[in-house]
């Protein structure tokens, strides 16, 4: 079903919003010249007094949620590797920036309805039974309603998700002036580059922004996972570019089973997580593109409720096979075979020598996760890998800069970054091996 297309965006006020970040760094400092004298941003981590660390994470919290739009997008990007952070910087963090995986303050009801009124017209309550005016969750350009549906398959309960007035306005504001203040984030890490981050946050606008098409993405999700026993969609019954009703799903937020979930209940989300990752572009030629966890739930039956395909990768083949071809390679030692393979995908360029038993001791410790039938991911391990390969004077640091990043696999190496982080949040042991080797092009030989 669609709705009218009668839209009417209601303008942020880039000025106001501009000062709102631009006061972040400010904020940052003082609180750092309190007990220290210094800018936060050239400290090391070991003499950020807790103190500052937390009212920095509640102060940057509080900037990016209420901003809403691309900063708290940026916020919710980030906090997927917050599991990569040094432990003492990451406990005082973890909580604020987690906090923007599942709830940002909301929009008062009025605003909504002025949304609703223009997407689906003044008389928009006739196509609900009920609507509750408190939000079930608040996100980054879009907050989601229970409501009753009236229609087709009438009493049944919906999510209406309904984007924020001036939504894309502020998108572009935000992400220009976090592109300014991407040195400020060292706070979190040393080595931490954002600007790549920001640039491929700022290509999923256009598509974010228009939810016919992100209703079409979950659509062809829901029908490929149809009956599925271990991934649940839930269907579409409606959108109009701004608003977006599908069926309501009630279930664990993975924020949970992160906080306090039972080994068990983690190894499951993991296994899950990892199914969803491989198995769609085969299945559904997408990827889904924004793997925190507000954005999965677990149900009563086992089974992973996956939500919001705002930012899906088209992947028509599937994921490419020189993927699976060169991991499988890896894993066998043929380090020449290897750094042909990078050198016809373009990882690495026809003018640079490299050594190739120096790619493949770069690659295999990447690769330990499908190395053995099982493997824990541990936030231990994903430390380790980040000061591996991101550390200046490491020897993993000096091959990597000969690497190149084709813009084919950007979106799909992001993706399976933010994955990762989760599943180290997670701490989930599972048989990652058997699900890579199923769905995998390439891999299996």
């Amino acid at each position: 079903m669609r709705f009218n297309d009668r839209v009417t965006d209601i303008p942020r006020r880039a000025v106001s919003r501009t000062a709102r970040l631009a006061a972040l760094p400010l904020g940052f400092a003082g609180r750092a010249a309190l007990g220290l004298g210094k800018r936060v941003t050239g400290m090391a981590a070991e003499v950020i007094s807790a103190d500052v660390q937390q009212r920095t994470a509640e102060h940057l919290f509080s900037v990016l949620g209420q901003l809403k739009g691309g900063a708290m997008k940026f916020g919710q990007a980030l906090s997927v590797f917050e599991a990569a952070l040094p432990e003492e910087l990451a406990g005082p963090y973890r909580q604020a920036l987690t906090r923007l995986q599942e709830a940002a303050p909301p929009l008062p009801a009025a605003s909504v309805h002025k949304v609703l009124a223009a997407e689906l017209g003044p008389t928009w309550r006739k196509h609900f039974r009920d609507f509750d005016d408190k939000p079930a969750a608040a996100a980054s350009i879009g907050q989601v309603h229970k409501a009753v549906w009236r229609k087709g398959r009438s009493g049944v309960p919906v999510a209406v998700k309904v984007q924020y007035p001036g939504a894309g306005q502020a998108l572009l504001v935000d992400l220009t002036q976090l592109g300014r203040l991407a040195g400020l984030f060292r706070v979190l890490q040393p080595g931490l580059d954002v600007k790549p981050l920001l640039v491929e946050l700022r290509t999923r606008i256009t598509e974010e922004l228009d939810y016919e098409l992100e209703a079409a993405a979950q659509q062809a999700f829901a029908e490929a996972y149809a009956d599925d026993e271990e991934i649940y969609v839930p269907p579409v019954l409606a959108a109009a570019p701004k608003v977006l009703v599908t069926a309501w799903t009630d279930g664990d937020p993975l924020s949970r089973v992160i906080a306090s979930g039972t080994g068990p209940e983690r190894d499951l989300a993991g296994l899950r997580l990892a199914t969803l990752h491989f198995s769609a572009p085969g299945r559904v030629g997408l990827l889904h593109a924004d793997p925190h966890p507000g954005n999965f739930r677990m149900l009563p039956d086992g089974r992973l409720c996956v939500l919001d395909f705002g930012a899906v990768a088209r992947l028509p083949e599937g994921l490419p096979e020189p993927i699976g071809r060169l991991t499988r390679l890896a894993l066998d030692g043929d380090a020449e075979a290897v750094l042909d393979g990078l050198r016809d995908e373009g990882f690495v360029k026809p003018d640079i020598e490299v050594d190739a038993d120096g790619i493949l001791r770069y690659l295999q410790p990447m690769l330990e996760p499908i190395a053995a039938p099982e493997f824990r991911f541990t936030r231990a391990w994903l430390r380790a890998e980040a000061a591996r390969v991101a550390n200046p004077r490491s020897p993993a640091f000096q091959l990597g800069k000969n690497l190149n990043l084709p813009p084919s696999y950007l979106l799909i190496h992001r993706v399976t970054l933010g994955s990762v982080g989760v599943l180290c949040q997670l701490e989930a042991q599972a048989p990652y091996r058997s699900v890579v080797d199923r769905w995998l092009p390439g891999f299996a030989g």
